[in-house]
C-alpha cells in the first residue's frame, strides 16, 4: 500500500488483521450483568478496570491461607463448538478449579476467565460466560474479571479455548488433608458424567461408533448424545463446605479428575496408607458402560481415564461416617460407601481395588 493511500485515511487497520475491537466491547457490555449476578461479600467492583478487586477482610476470616487453582475444559470444547452448545462448558471451567479448592478445605472467593479465539463470536462467547457466571453462583464465588483474546492465525475460525483461575481461602487450622489413618471410611459422591476429563478418548470412541451428536444418545432416551456428553461437571463446593461446618469431621477430599482413582486418591493419603476401594459400590452409569463397550476399553484404563461415576472422594473417621454422609445427602448429593483406609504393605500401590465396575 502506498504512503499516499495511507495518508488519505485508507491505511491498514486492526480489523484488517482480523481483530474486531468493537466486537470485544460488545461482549464486555453483554457480560457485565452476568458478572454482577455473582457478587458476594468482598467483591463489589464492576468489570472494566485493569484488575479485579477483592476485600478479604469482609469475609470474616481470622487466620486465612489463600489457595489458588487453575484449569481448562480440554477437548470437550470440540463437542461444544461443533454442536453450538456453549453454556455447559462455562460451568465446567469453574467446576474444575473450585472443586480443586474445596478439597483443601478452602472456600472459593473469586474467579477469572481467559477466552481465546480466532474470530470473536459474541453470541457464543456470551453463552460461555453465562455458564461461567452460573458456575460461580453454584460455587458461591464472584466473577471479578477476565480476558478475551482474539488471535487470528492462532485459532481456526471461531474455535476457542478457555482457561479459568480461582482463588479461595481457608482458616489455617482447617486446611485439608489432616490426620488420615487406618480405619477411616471412604465415601464417594456421584458424578454427573465424564465431567471434563478423557474427552480425547470420548471423541475417538464416538467416531468409532458412528453415532451422531445430534441423535438420541444410545444409552438413554431423554437426551441427544451431545447433551449427555456435555453434561456440566458437578460442583461439590456448597454441600462439602456445609458438611465441614456441620460435622467438623471431614479429614480429606480428593477431586477425581484426569488419572481417575489411581492417581488422585494417593495425593491426599499419607505414604504409609492404602485406600481400599470396592468397585461394586461405584455408581457406574450407562454413559461409561457405552464408552467402554465401543472400544473394548479395559477396566483399569477406564479407572485411569474417567471418574467412572464418582466425582469426589471424602475421608472421615468411621464413627463420623454416618453424620457426614447424612449432611451431604441433605444437600442433594448421592453418597456411597466405597471402602476404607488401611496400613500400606511395603511399596504396594496406594489404591487397592476389589469387585468390578458394572451398571447397577
Amino acid at each position: 500500500m502506498s504512503r499516499a493511500k495511507q495518508a488519505a485515511g485508507n491505511g491498514v487497520s486492526y480489523a484488517d488483521a482480523g481483530v474486531d475491537i468493537s466486537a470485544g466491547n460488545a461482549l464486555v457490555d453483554a457480560i457485565k450483568p452476568l458478572a454482577r449476578s455473582t457478587r458476594r461479600k468482598g467483591a463489589d467492583s464492576a468489570l472494566g478496570g485493569f484488575g479485579g478487586l477483592f476485600d478479604l477482610k469482609a469475609c470474616g476470616f481470622k487466620d486465612p491461607v489463600l489457595v489458588a487453582a487453575n484449569d481448562g475444559v480440554g477437548t470437550k470444547l470440540r463437542i461444544a463448538i461443533e454442536t453450538g452448545r456453549h453454556h455447559g462448558v462455562g460451568i465446567d471451567l469453574v467446576a474444575m478449579s473450585v472443586n480443586d479448592l474445596v478439597v483443601q478445605g478452602a472456600e472459593p472467593l473469586f474467579f477469572l476467565d481467559y477466552y481465546a479465539t480466532g474470530k470473536l463470536d459474541v453470541t457464543a462467547a456470551a453463552q460461555v460466560i453465562a455458564g461461567i457466571a452460573d458456575g460461580c453462583k453454584q460455587a458461591g464465588c464472584a466473577l471479578i474479571g477476565g480476558e478475551t483474546a482474539e488471535m487470528p492465525g492462532m485459532y481456526h475460525g471461531s474455535d476457542y479455548d478457555l482457561a479459568g483461575f480461582a482463588v479461595g481461602a481457608a482458616e489455617r487450622k482447617k486446611l485439608l488433608p489432616r490426620d488420615v489413618k487406618p480405619g477411616d471410611v471412604i465415601l464417594g459422591l456421584a458424578s454427573s458424567g465424564p465431567h471434563s476429563n478423557g474427552y480425547s478418548l470420548v471423541r475417538k470412541l464416538v467416531d468409532m461408533s458412528d453415532a451422531k451428536y445430534t441423535s438420541k444418545a444410545p444409552f438413554e432416551k431423554t437426551r441427544t448424545l451431545a447433551e449427555a456428553l456435555l453434561a456440566p461437571t458437578r460442583i461439590y463446593v456448597k454441600p462439602i463446605l456445609k458438611a465441614m461446618k456441620q460435622t467438623d469431621a471431614i479429614k480429606a477430599l480428593a477431586h477425581i479428575t484426569g488419572g481417575g482413582f489411581m492417581e488422585n486418591i494417593p495425593r491426599v493419603l499419607p505414604k504409609t496408607t492404602v485406600a481400599e476401594i470396592d468397585l461394586d459400590q461405584v455408581p457406574y452409569t450407562p454413559v461409561f458402560d457405552w464408552l467402554q463397550s465401543i472400544g473394548g476399553v479395559t477396566e483399569r484404563e477406564m479407572l485411569r481415564t474417567f471418574n467412572c461415576g464418582i466425582g469426589m472422594i471424602v475421608v472421615t473417621a468411621a464413627k463420623d461416617a454416618k453424620k457426614v454422609a447424612a449432611s451431604l445427602k441433605r444437600s442433594g448429593e448421592t453418597v456411597v460407601t466405597l471402602g476404607a483406609i488401611r496400613k500400606r504393605k511395603g511399596t504396594e500401590e496406594q489404591v487397592a481395588l476389589k469387585g468390578a465396575l458394572a451398571v447397577k
